[in-house]
C-alpha cells in the first residue's frame, strides 16, 4: 500500500493494444514500462524532468527490479501508477510501485526498482541535491 507519509505521484492512463498477450492481458514485460512511466511522472510531479537530469550530467541507471502480479489488466482498461521514492542513499535510489485499476483501485501490480547514480563517463557518484531533497518530503 503507497504511503500515507511520503509524497505518492499518481500516472493514469489506457493500456494500449500493443502491450498485450493474445488474450488481450498487459504482457508481463510492460509493467517495467509501466514503472518507468510512473518515475517519469513522479520527477515532473516535483518539478523536474529525467531529460534535465540527464542534461545536468548525470544517469540513474537500473541494477534491480521486481514486480509482483496480482490480478490482470486488459486492453484499454485505464490505469493508475502510484510511485514513491521508497529509499535513498548517497549513491542509490529505490523508488516503489503499485499499478491498480483506476476504476475499482484494485492494485493488480506491485514493485519496486533500484537505480544507480552515474555521470556521463560512467562513474558512480552521488545523487544530485535536488533529487535527494525529495527523500525528505
Amino acid at each position: 500500500m503507497a504511503p500515507s507519509d511520503r509524497f505518492v505521484a499518481e500516472t493514469t492512463f489506457h493500456v494500449r493494444y500493443a502491450e498485450t498477450d493474445a488474450m488481450q492481458i498487459v504482457h508481463h514485460a510492460s509493467y517495467i514500462v509501466y514503472f518507468e512511466e510512473g518515475r517519469s511522472g513522479y520527477a515532473r510531479q516535483r518539478g523536474s524532468d529525467y531529460a534535465t537530469f540527464e542534461r545536468s550530467g548525470y544517469y540513474l541507471t537500473v541494477s534491480e527490479v521486481h514486480a509482483r502480479y496480482i490480478g490482470p489488466v486488459k486492453y484499454d482498461q485505464r490505469v493508475t501508477v502510484r510511485c514513491w521514492i521508497e529509499e535513498m542513499k548517497s549513491r542509490t535510489l529505490t523508488f516503489a510501485y503499485e499499478i491498480i485499476a483506476t476504476a475499482t483501485q484494485e492494485v493488480c501490480v506491485t514493485g519496486w526498482s533500484k537505480h544507480i547514480c552515474i555521470t556521463h563517463d560512467g562513474r558512480v557518484t552521488k545523487i544530485p541535491d535536488i533529487w535527494r531533497a525529495w527523500a525528505n518530503s
